[in-house]
């Protein structure tokens, strides 16, 4: 009979081939990156809202080294040294300091009530909260709760689109709006008091002190974020973009899906961020049903 030749989906490799043989004494470096480094998985080109994604990916990785070597230790240390009802009470202040500018956008924005609120806000705990000290105003009998506000909320309640998004450091995530918004919110008092808020003395210490309280409120998110997550540069960028849009839409009165934006876990978002580019090289087009349509059968 003659020999059966049977076809192969490959070709094994010769003996006599002159590739290096790997000595067993020499495993491959497949070890998994030490657990203080952090690690943004390469990806293809940027999105549409995030153009300069690589540096944001370059400013992200410093900032979070800066802050695993020095700010969370900073924040931990005026965590133990100040006792929680000095820093709350210079969390008041500094919020207290904010209402002027809170009650001027929701003018802004026509939202009188609102406005008339955070104008009463402001008189009570100047007055009987000793200049902010204390949040009189959000217990009985005023029950008025703080609502922030900003340039760059009326901005988007007008129609401005965000712009590109930024990860800078000091700021952290913002985009191109949020951005020229804030930096107006900072010059509102400045220009119209002046002294003392126009001085660097004033403005570098309770920057800190905002920065720290602002750490320490954010501790758990910021763990879970350097420890857990798959990728932590875009479920950042998800994260702040989706919390903006739902601020926004609800300043225009639209009613989203409230129940899905709040159930959306971290796992989620990644792989929202990650479906930027599909696998068919098409954009995906998710459709909401309108509250109008008919319930499925």
């Amino acid at each position: 009979m003659p020999p059966v030749v049977v076809p192969t989906t490959g070709t094994m490799p010769s003996s006599s081939s002159d590739m290096p043989a790997i000595s067993s004494s020499e495993p491959p470096n497949n070890s998994a990156p030490p657990p203080d480094e952090i690690v943004v998985t390469g990806r293809g080109e940027p999105p549409p809202g995030d153009p300069l994604q690589d540096v944001n990916i370059t400013s992200f990785q410093a900032v979070q080294s800066i802050d695993k070597a020095l700010v969370a230790p900073v924040a931990d240390g005026y965590q133990t040294i100040v006792p929680e009802p000095v820093r709350d009470g210079l969390g008041n202040v500094l919020r207290n300091l904010s209402e002027p500018v809170n009650f001027l956008n929701f003018l802004l924005q026509f939202k009188i009530g609102k406005a008339a609120e955070t104008l009463g806000r402001f008189a009570v705990n100047t007055t009987f909260g000793v200049g902010g000290l204390f949040d009189v105003a959000k217990t009985k009998p005023f029950d008025l709760p703080y609502r922030r506000n900003g340039f760059a909320n009326t901005l988007g309640f007008y129609g401005v689109e965000p712009g590109p998004y930024f990860y800078l450091p000091l700021l952290g995530s913002t985009t191109l709006r949020d951005l020229a918004g804030n930096s107006i919110d900072l010059l509102v008092l400045p220009t119209a008091v002046g002294a003392p808020f126009n001085r660097t003395a004033y403005a570098v210490p309770t920057n800190v002190v905002r920065q720290l309280n602002d750490r320490i409120e954010n501790d758990a998110e910021i763990e879970r974020l350097q420890e857990e997550s798959a990728d932590p540069y875009v479920e950042t960028r998800t994260l702040y973009l989706e919390m903006r849009q739902r601020e926004i839409d609800a300043l225009k009165g639209k009613h989203r899906d409230v129940v899905a934006d709040a159930e959306m876990t971290a796992g989620q978002a990644e792989a929202s961020a990650d479906s930027e580019l599909p696998v068919g090289g098409q954009p995906i087009e998710i459709q909401t049903p309108s509250l109008d349509d008919p319930p499925p059968r």
